[in-house]
């Protein structure tokens, strides 16, 4: 994450989180990053409904991300969340097809600032949302990314991440989701304390 602090999305970040989601007119035509929530989006809600929603979630302990820093600018973020918040995942119907245990933890949405693709936002925010999953406790973690590979895939496109992506932090293929879709999964360690601060896994 060099280069890259990581905050995590809460009350006092929310302004910060606000401002890139602001800056990029909602994110994918107004979701305010709420699609995954139980209340999801839709022609039903506005973007100021989603706004409104994804804050009073985020006031309340109920949204979580990593939020990742270049100097005072959030750039991006990564989403995750047990599966009681963000229950609304792609591909549903052929995931509980075959779904064995559920993970303690789901990773759903990446999003980086226009101006800061393809310069290693993703990754620090994958790598600081698995810190921020070890501080919360630990436990299994799925993420649901996309194989891109041997693919031209536009960067704005791939929200759920790259295979590449989630196996460069240890995590293995699980089964294939739809067409180019995988369950992808691997297990955090809790953070452990040492001399007053904390240690990720």
């Amino acid at each position: 994450m060099a280069g890259f602090g990581i905050r995590p999305l809460e009350a006092a970040t929310w302004p910060d989180f606000a401002g890139l989601v602001e800056r990029h007119k909602g994110v994918w035509g107004g979701c305010w990053c709420m699609a995954f929530h139980a209340e999801g989006v839709g022609r039903a809600t506005t973007p100021e409904q989603n706004r409104s929603a994804k804050e009073a979630r985020v006031r309340e302990g109920r949204a979580h991300a990593a939020l990742v820093y270049d100097g005072p600018d959030c750039v991006g973020w990564c989403q995750f969340g047990p599966p009681s918040e963000l229950p609304r995942i792609k591909h549903r119907r052929a995931y509980e097809s075959d779904l064995g245990t559920p993970p303690d933890w789901r990773i759903t949405c990446f999003f980086v600032d226009r101006a800061h693709r393809r310069g290693g936002v993703a990754a620090a925010a994958l790598e600081g949302a698995l810190q921020e999953i070890a501080r919360l406790g630990g436990g299994g973690v799925e993420g649901y990314p996309e194989d891109a590979e041997g693919r031209s895939v536009s960067a704005s496109f791939l929200y759920s991440g790259t295979v590449t992506l989630f196996q460069r932090q240890g995590f293995e293929r699980v089964r294939r989701l739809g067409k180019n879709h995988w369950v992808v999964a691997r297990t955090v360690q809790p953070a452990t304390v040492r001399d007053g601060r904390t240690a990720g896994s």
